[in-house]
């Protein structure tokens, strides 16, 4: 598929999701929260400055140091996203990750975005990981359809009982089921913070590390805002994370519906360029969680 048709059908399909998803949009209808009343700096903090009253932040990656922040609080089950702008130019070897964790050692669960940043002209890469009970090495990546670096994109990522599933721009990129039915791994007991770091990875962020930083580009910035948090704080009432009325439990997000189905698969189709599902050097025998579909 050419660029030209690729985006002649984004924007259809665009217009078919706004139809469609309309009654997500009247049930989140939630307010963005300012930087710090739901997150505090974990390293670096001259290296994150606060812009618009604190309503949107800057991160900046130089060669004396990157940055994180992550949530005042842990959560189980809920809806995260963020408005993010990228690295512009040539950000390869850089990371900008944004991601949940339950900051256990041995049996942590994890949600990951990392994009990984490219040189100028190529696409950027995101990579999305999960960790269920301490076993992760499930990579997937995709190329963006757009610049991420020119505006910016919502990123998110809704978790219930049933399934994970990491959107860009409302759109899903990858759906990791509850199968524990068939003895896989789900998270589900342990809350997890938000967390997000800009930092050096050029050991193997572009092209497995072939491509190194050019600190000539120094210094790196990659700016967030519209921080959205929605899901059950903990520790809090045990009733919450089982309450079936969590707007995120209803039936409507327990599985994607056509239109959704629709726009994931094109994106699989014509974006994806990584699946350890079928990374036959990593996994001679298929992981069963790849079997499961949508």
């Amino acid at each position: 598929m050419t660029y030209s048709s690729t985006r002649s059908y984004y924007n259809i399909v665009s217009i078919l999701f706004l139809i469609g998803f309309v009654t997500f949009s009247h049930v989140v209808n939630a307010k963005p929260a300012t930087f710090l009343q739901d997150f505090h700096i974990t390293w670096s903090d001259s290296h994150i400055k606060q812009l618009d009253g604190g309503r949107a932040i800057q991160l900046l990656l130089d060669q004396n140091s990157g940055c994180g922040f992550a949530s005042k609080s842990k959560y189980l089950f809920g809806r995260v996203s963020m408005k993010i702008k990228l690295i512009p130019g040539d950000s390869a070897g850089t990371v900008t990750a944004f991601y949940m964790n339950s900051d256990t050692d041995q049996i942590r669960d994890e949600l990951d975005f990392e994009f990984l940043g490219n040189r100028t002209g190529q696409p950027y890469t995101v990579q999305t990981n999960v960790y269920a009970q301490g076993k992760g090495d499930r990579e997937q990546r995709i190329n963006l359809w757009f610049d991420p670096a020119a505006d910016f994109h919502t990123y998110s990522i809704l978790w219930n009982h049933q399934h994970v599933v990491f959107y860009v721009d409302e759109v899903p990129i990858r759906v990791y089921k509850n199968n524990e039915a068939k003895g896989i791994p789900f998270p589900k007991m342990q809350p997890m913070g938000v967390y997000s770091t800009l930092w050096e990875a050029d050991d193997w962020a572009t092209r497995g590390g072939l491509e190194k930083i050019d600190w000539n580009q120094a210094p790196f910035y990659a700016y967030y805002k519209d921080f959205d948090i929605e899901g059950c704080t903990m520790p809090g009432p045990n009733s919450c994370s089982s309450n079936p009325s969590n707007w995120w439990e209803g039936a409507t997000y327990q599985h994607l519906d056509s239109v959704a189905a629709h726009r994931y698969r094109w994106v699989r189709v014509n974006h994806m360029v990584y699946d350890y599902c079928t990374d036959k050097s990593r996994n001679p025998v298929t992981p069963p969680e790849c079997m499961a579909g949508i």
